[in-house]
């Protein structure tokens, strides 16, 4: 199944301009234009100037061969390429590289430069054929997400599997996905465990354990388990085909510099053409020269009037590094966000859920003895796991590890306080787990309670059957990869900057461990949008990380919004400009480094394809240039070596 079917079958998405580019033979065209080089230099060299007996009609020149065989091939493939270029002439009033190369090819043969006109041919059609290899390059990371996409699935009904189409499958249904296979659909797991490969998304290469409960997405390799799995989405909905389409929407949101370039042709290619003519037909009757010469030199400047080199280079430079960073498990949804990182001298980190995991665990306990302790944590695990509050999973881990045998008591009467706690009985005892308030309402004795020694952090307490509280400290752990992420920015001239609604003792805590440069605590939605814009008004553009939902307003009003994928990659993908699949935050400096030599490799496409045709344009026009090396230096040449350029972005490294 093809990228472009894909598309088609499953969301709409208008064609990439690369698409729209007519696939020719290029390869073949250049094999028969060298075989024809070849054969007529064979024909000179054993039968010189062996004519063949007619004479051509225009120039009265005597027919050979090797004349012959030249003609024939030179205006055939001339007329080929140059009539979907005369088409675009006509149609949209644009001059294309086609059409001004066959005009030159056929000039150069016109005049008598048959060799010159096939030389202009050949190394067009390799240039073409190697630039269309080098763009499928930047197009594969979406193709290869649309070819491990299974076309159909075992849909489990009554215990009977049944293999479809992914199209057919609905919402609610359960697959069967066996060892070695590829998952069809999103969905969560219902039974089974398998090691499962989420590069195709993610990035990442190392296998993870995917089990009850956990989520899945269509295209990721399950290793060496059977797993089914409740569908989540249709085949239109994955995360793959979502990732897909904002790859190739991605063309459409273009950088300035992108913008620049095309209005930049619209005048330039018109301009060089109207000096051609002029060279051509006014140089003669002012100089009195003959027009032969001057008209070899008009179709130099043609030559170099292709705009290709700067055209497609440019775009395919940020096209490159979008495709380079969806293999990395980073989605950009446009050139012009790559742009900005470059420029962004700032970034805003979220604490909750970003610069930490916003998942609160156990750090201190102060209890009256090591009885007391245990029970305590086991009786408000068995008590939490009922509840969705971010503090009970700090519970029920510690517990876990600690080896309490928390799932075999008796749970019942749960009853959650909004802002205070829970409370139920446990094993037959009245169990409170909240904060210092709701022990009071609940009649717990506070007076032999002895407070935790970090006041900063959230303190809870465990009552049993209204006896003295023992009280637990849950602290929010920091990400592995945090502190060096804001040191590599650090290093790299950014200003980094942290926001938190938690007390000021909290944020100057983790501020202090992870070295960012200002931090703002105590803050709401509002007042986090307010120091983003006096931040972009101080310091220049500004990029905030946060988890895209309860950031919201904050990452809009940023120059560039990073999400983290932890609330939902679905959500991420839509409320944010760059998302990061998986929640790493060594991708925030890795994205920087990738912009600033994007940008770097683009501003040196545009500097070099300028300056070459410049100066070529000025040596053809004293003729001290062939026609020949007009191509192979002036355009086709200098554009190949320009979008070999940007293959220096895949070995950016993370």
């Amino acid at each position: 199944m093809s990228l472009v079917q894909m598309m088609e079958s499953t969301i709409p998405v208008e064609e990439d301009e690369f698409e729209n580019q007519e696939r020719r033979p290029w390869l073949f065209l250049a094999a028969a234009l060298g075989v024809t080089m070849v054969f007529s230099s064979l024909v000179d060299w054993f039968a010189a100037g062996v004519p063949l007996g007619f004479t051509l009609p225009l120039t009265g020149e005597v027919v050979t061969v090797s004349k012959l065989s030249y003609w024939v091939v030179v205006v055939a493939i001339a007329v080929y390429v140059g009539y979907a270029g005369l088409r675009e002439l006509l149609v949209e009033r644009r001059f294309s590289v086609e059409f001004l190369m066959s005009v030159a090819a056929l000039g150069a043969a016109y005049l008598g430069f048959l060799f010159e006109a096939a030389t202009v041919l050949l190394l067009y059609s390799l240039a073409e054929h190697f630039e269309h290899s080098i763009e499928d390059k930047a197009r594969r990371t979406v193709e290869k997400l649309s070819t491990y996409m299974p076309e159909n699935a075992r849909v489990l009904k009554n215990s009977v599997e049944t293999t479809v189409n992914v199209k057919q499958v609905k919402v609610g249904d359960t697959i069967v996905v066996r060892a070695g296979e590829r998952i069809p659909l999103d969905g969560i797991v219902k039974t089974g465990a398998s090691s499962v490969d989420q590069s195709l998304v993610t990035g990442e290469s190392a296998l993870i354990c995917k089990k009850e409960g956990d989520a899945v997405f269509g295209g990721t390799l399950s290793a060496d388990g059977v797993l089914t799995v409740e569908v989540a989405k249709e085949s239109g909905e994955t995360l793959v085909s979502k990732i897909a389409k904002l790859v190739m929407e991605s063309r459409k949101r273009k950088a300035s510099m992108e913008r620049l370039v095309d209005r930049f042709a619209r005048f330039y290619v018109p301009s060089i053409v109207g000096m051609a003519v002029f060279v051509a037909f006014g140089m003669p009757f002012l100089t009195g020269d003959s027009y032969q010469g001057w008209i070899y030199r008009s179709l130099i400047l043609l030559v170099v009037s292709c705009p290709s080199a700067f055209v497609l280079s440019v775009p395919a430079t940020f096209f490159t590094a979008i495709t380079t960073a969806a293999r990395k498990g980073v989605i950009i949804k446009g050139g012009v966000y790559v742009e900005k990182m470059d420029r962004v001298k700032t970034v805003v980190f979220d604490k909750t859920g970003t610069l930490t995991l916003g998942q609160p665990a156990v750090r201190e306990v102060n209890c009256l003895n090591q009885t007391n302790d245990q029970r305590a944590l086991m009786y408000a695990a068995a008590l939490e796991r009922y509840s969705n509050h971010p503090l009970a999973q700090g519970f029920v881990k510690r517990a876990s590890e600690n080896g309490c045998q928390y799932h075999g008591l008796e749970v019942k009467d749960v009853r959650e306080v909004p802002g205070k706690g829970i409370v139920g009985y446990v094993g037959g005892c009245r169990v409170s787990v909240g904060n210092a308030e709701f022990m009071r309402e609940e009649g717990a004795d506070m007076t032999l309670a002895s407070p935790v020694g970090d006041e900063k952090h959230t303190r809870v307490y465990v009552s049993i059957d209204q006896c003295a509280p023992p009280s637990f400290c849950l602290v929010d752990q920091v990400r592995n990869d945090a502190a060096g992420a804001v040191e590599a920015l650090k290093k790299s001239g950014i200003h980094t900057v942290m926001l938190t609604g938690d007390k000021a003792e909290i944020a100057e805590e983790v501020s202090k461990r992870l070295g960012v440069n200002e931090r703002h605590a105590h803050l709401f939605p509002e007042d986090k949008l307010k120091v983003v814009d006096g931040l972009k008004s101080e310091k220049g553009l500004v990029a905030m990380v946060g988890d895209g939902i309860n950031d919201a307003p904050a990452l809009a009003a940023s120059d560039v919004g990073i999400a983290m994928g932890s609330g939902g990659v679905d959500v991420a993908l839509e409320s944010a400009d760059i998302v990061l699949v998986k929640n790493e935050l060594s991708k925030v400096p890795y994205l920087q480094r990738l912009s600033r030599l994007a940008v770097g490799i683009a501003k040196q496409n545009i500097a070099v394809s300028l300056g070459v045709k410049l100066l070529l344009g000025a040596l053809g026009f004293a003729g001290l240039v062939p026609l020949w090396f007009a191509v192979a230096a002036g355009d086709d040449g200098v554009t190949m070596l320009l979008l070999l350029n940007t293959l220096r972005l895949p070995r950016v490294k993370v």
